[in-house]
């Protein structure tokens, strides 16, 4: 249990229940929660929930820069106990909405400042994010910030690998080579990098040779089919270990059925119900950042899609909230003086 200080300043950073007000009223806010300027985050905010507006990167259907204001509008239905696990993020740790980073939308490089510059400080703070995006090259600032001290491990949940070297007349940043960057930047070790569900067609028959000799655990969606969920998420486990991980879910990892808003769907992918699974079966990883990228509201009017970003975040939330409890219970002392 947190110490009585903690459970405080826990109780001040609720989201704001549906008995109190109706959920499709008032401004929107991720899971309702209470929009902190990210400056006065530092000793009052554990986890800080951000969106990056920003598909500037993207090679095939634009979009997921609209994605955190879809998924804040989807999350607002979500409530404070998760009902499969039990788990009650709130009680564990203080959370809030610390609003968007301010994206250059036009700049992809720039916009890669920005962000770092952005994480920087909450890193430093010892705040743990949750993204959401935009598109997939949005993590490889975040990661830059994360991993600038020790490179982090990675469990990456995607149809596309993401470590290509570039593409169009040699450009170096786009939402296929966020990893490729981090992996060459010292910043993610590839060697505690595992990959599931990547899938469709590809470009050259060598187009993972790269990650897979630099020690990235590639396991393709026809792995996954043929040794199951629980021997795939074993295997994960063991590749990241106990170290510092970061957990990044394109919402392509789902098939189109349940998640057709997203820049490059692909065929054959996981059902929302093995997505929940997968999220799931990851509690009790050291998990010290996350995100769910690439959900594109304009490309799906239904905004089912923008739901299934809201309910992994949230099962995302819930697995991170028990990382900072688990921290704060090993270094009660090192978290919040």
């Amino acid at each position: 249990m947190p110490s009585e200080a903690d459970q405080e300043r826990i109780a001040r950073y609720r989201p704001l229940s549906g008995m109190e007000t109706p959920r499709f009223s008032g401004l929107a806010s991720f899971m309702r929660l209470p929009l902190v300027d990210p400056a006065q985050a530092p000793g009052r905010i554990d986890i800080g929930l951000v969106g990056i507006p920003f598909d500037g990167a993207t090679t095939n259907r634009p979009g997921a820069r609209l994605g955190p204001r879809g998924v804040r509008e989807a999350s607002t239905g979500t409530r404070a106990i998760n009902a499969a696990t039990g788990v009650a993020p709130y009680d564990l740790a203080a959370c809030a909405d610390l609003g968007d980073v301010p994206v250059n939308p036009i700049d992809t490089a720039a916009t890669a400042r920005i962000i770092e510059a952005f994480y920087r400080p909450l890193a430093e703070a010892g705040i743990v994010p949750l993204s959401v995006g935009g598109d997939h090259f949005v993590t490889y600032p975040v990661l830059r910030a994360l991993g600038r001290g020790e490179p982090v491990g990675l469990i990456h949940i995607d149809a596309h690998s993401d470590t290509d070297d570039g593409q169009y007349d040699g450009t170096r940043l786009t939402h296929g080579t966020p990893f490729r960057r981090a992996i060459e930047d010292g910043v993610l070790d590839p060697r505690r990098m595992v990959q599931i569900g990547l899938r469709g067609s590809i470009d050259s028959a060598d187009e993972l040779d790269w990650a897979k000799g630099r020690g990235v655990r590639v396991i393709p969606m026809e792995a996954v089919l043929g040794h199951g969920l629980p021997e795939v998420l074993a295997e994960a486990r063991a590749v990241v270990g106990d170290g510092r991980t970061y957990l990044s879910f394109d919402i392509d990892a789902l098939d189109p059925a349940y998640a057709p808003g997203t820049g490059t769907p692909e065929m054959g992918g996981f059902t929302a119900r093995e997505a929940l699974q997968i999220v799931r079966g990851l509690r009790g990883i050291d998990l010290i950042g996350a995100d769910v990228v690439e959900v594109a509201p304009p490309l799906d009017p239904s905004g089912v899609t923008a739901l299934a970003g809201a309910t992994l975040a949230f099962e995302i939330l819930c697995l991170l909230a028990e990382a900072v409890a688990a921290r704060r219970r090993r270094t009660p002392t090192d978290i919040f003086p």
